[in-house]
Order: C-alpha cells, then structure tokens, then sequence
C-alpha cells in the first residue's frame, strides 16, 4: 500500500512517498506555485503522482500551533484536504507537523548542504519526516 505525505506551504507543497511495504518514506519533489490560492495545477500534480505511484492513502500535514489550538495555517490546510478528498476520491489524514520544517532544516544543515540550497528541498524533506512519522505511528501499533 503507498501512501504519499505531503508538507503544504503557501506557495510550495513537499511530496514523500513510502516504499510499496509501508516502511520507509522518501522525498519526492516540491511543487511550487506563483500565488497561495491558485491551487489547480498544484492538485493536477498531486493527481498525476498519486496515480503514477499507485496511492492510497495520502497524510497532509496538519500545522497546529503549540498550544494544540488550530490557527490560520491550520484551516487553510484543512480546506486543501478536503480540496484532495474531491480531487483524488482518497482517504486523507491530517498529521500533526509541529516542527517538522525545523527538524528537516538540521538535517539537512548536518548534512553540509549550504543555505542557499537548502529553500529548495526543505519542503520535501520536512514530507518525509511528516510521513515517516506517520509510517512510525502505524508500525507501533
């Protein structure tokens, strides 16, 4: 079963998809778009690789803010699942991100990339680590 985890951002959506046994999650890619609601080929995409990759299931990270209350970024996250819901007929499941855009800039600061390189991947990265701690969650259960 392949799932994809996405990392949805005002202009940018990171891409992960999991192995076809549901282990392990690898970066994609990162869509990009000119303006925040202009979100037609940006769901096109996410259309096209969740046919190409035989998908499933997709996890959205869910922003909430630290104290667990949903703020702005939060709702607009919400309305794009259910934006997914319509596109795909899938099945998507908001996940906890708290941080994951923190963790995937020292990962990839551990990892010698230079800073101006690092705009361009986080958002995949930050994908990754959203979805393999959703993999992590299911496992554990």
């Amino acid at each position: 079963m392949r799932i994809l985890g996405l990392d949805f951002g005002s202009k940018t959506v990171g891409v992960a998809v999991c192995d076809p046994l549901g282990l392990t999650a690898q970066g994609v890619e990162t869509i990009t778009r000119k303006e925040e609601g202009k979100l037609r080929r940006t769901l096109a995409r996410i259309d096209a690789l969740v046919n190409e990759f035989g998908v499933e299931t997709i996890v959205l990270g869910y922003p909430l803010n630290m104290d667990d209350s949903v703020g702005e970024r939060a709702k607009k996250t919400e309305e794009f699942g259910d934006r997914l819901r319509q596109r795909t007929g899938l099945p998507v499941v908001l996940w906890d991100e708290r941080l994951t855009t923190i963790e995937a800039n020292e990962i990839l600061r551990e990892s010698g990339v230079p800073r101006e390189d690092r705009k361009k991947v986080i958002d995949k990265v930050a994908a990754t680590i959203i979805l393999q701690s959703y993999l992590n969650s299911r496992q554990e259960r």
